[in-house]
């Protein structure tokens, strides 16, 4: 890791940052620095911090709402690239995948090359390195199933550490990483089996589209295939000519409970001892349609109840009334709270 490396620094335009997120929203950044080797991320990140500027990193932006006004401090712009074989025994193969990859290129790939274990999240948006942050998953399977380490420079301490799977801490949607701007991710390891065949299906609804029983498995390319086909049906697959996509895909999590409000209402267990209840049900049965809009040029998706989408008029502002009034309405209707999952930045959901 060299101690000064040249990084690209322009100023950003207004509204530049609507240009890398999924849902095209947020006022401009102070500064922009697009970092294409994980050194020149790491120098920028620090240059910042030696002249005392608020740092956001930023690559996929799919899972990242910012403010009408923007950021003020300095964004740095993950472009990394870079994917290397580290291990293989007769079962597994271990992959080292640079932060800035995108995502779906590098599931396309592991099937490619009949690795099991990421093919139920294809279509995901956004890139590597923000996977571990958010713990994606899908379709009942999530990277906490597959990373063996996290490579990430500590801010605090200044210097590069590698964290094993049980020390990123991930949970349901969530990890270490998620609400803490300590860390920065450069590398992720997946440990991935080798395999034709997907790893146990575990989602219902993909086990019925598939034709089999929870617990079989199908041929990768099959799985992906599939999944794709039930993301796009749901708009969950970026398409710019597609207002439905125009989104953080799912903006609530879903709510887990100590007991249902209701007994018949849908849920599954946790390994806690208590249940998970579908938001997106919850939003429908408390009277929010597919296409309900408060207006400002945002609504809920014409195809999927948890996606929040800008229709090309649309503001952060008019997104996170949109949030609230829905958010509102679940908690008088069935007494849940409803939590965002993307990451604000430059604004409060409140």
């Amino acid at each position: 890791m060299s101690e000064v490396s040249p990084v690209q620094r322009v100023e950003a335009p207004p509204g530049s940052l609507g240009a890398y997120t999924t849902l095209r929203l947020g006022g401009p950044a102070g500064l922009l620095t697009v970092a294409t080797e994980p050194d020149e991320a790491v120098q920028a990140v620090r240059n910042a911090s030696v002249a005392g500027e608020p740092v956001l990193i930023l690559a996929g932006g799919s899972n990242l709402v910012v403010g009408d006004a923007g950021f003020p401090g300095h964004v740095v712009l993950l472009r990394t690239r870079g994917i290397s074989e580290i291990g293989r025994d007769d079962d597994s193969v271990t992959l080292r995948v640079a932060a800035g990859e995108v995502w779906d290129d590098f599931v396309a790939r592991t099937v490619a090359e009949g690795l099991s274990g990421v093919e139920c999240l294809a279509g995901i948006p956004g890139s590597a390195g923000a996977t571990p942050i958010q713990n994606v998953g899908a379709y009942g399977q999530e990277v906490a199933h597959t990373i063996v380490a996290v490579h990430a420079y500590d801010r605090v301490a200044g210097e590069l550490v590698t964290m094993t799977a049980a020390e990123c801490g991930f949970g349901y949607r969530g990890s270490i990483f998620k609400y803490s701007d300590r860390w920065l991710v450069l590398q992720v390891d997946f440990r991935l089996a080798r395999s034709r065949d997907s790893a146990p299906v575990r989602y219902a609804e993909l086990a019925r589209r598939l034709g089999v029983e929870p617990g079989d498995r199908v041929p990768l390319e099959q799985a992906r295939d599939t999944v794709l086909k039930l993301r796009a049906g749901k708009g969950m697959v970026l398409d710019p000519d597609d207002r439905d996509t125009w989104s953080v895909g799912s903006f609530f999590t879903n709510p887990v409970v100590a007991e249902l409000p209701e007994p018949d209402m849908p849920h599954w267990p946790t390994e806690d001892g208590r249940v998970k209840i579908p938001a997106a049900w919850l939003i429908e049965h408390s009277g929010f349609a597919k296409g309900f809009s408060t207006g400002g040029g945002v609504a809920i998706s014409s195809k999927h109840t948890l996606a929040l989408t800008n229709r090309g008029t649309g503001t952060t502002t008019a997104l996170l009334e949109l949030a609230r009034v829905i958010r509102d309405g679940v908690r008088d209707r069935f007494g849940v709270d409803l939590h965002p999952e993307p990451v604000l930045i430059g604004c409060e959901f409140g």
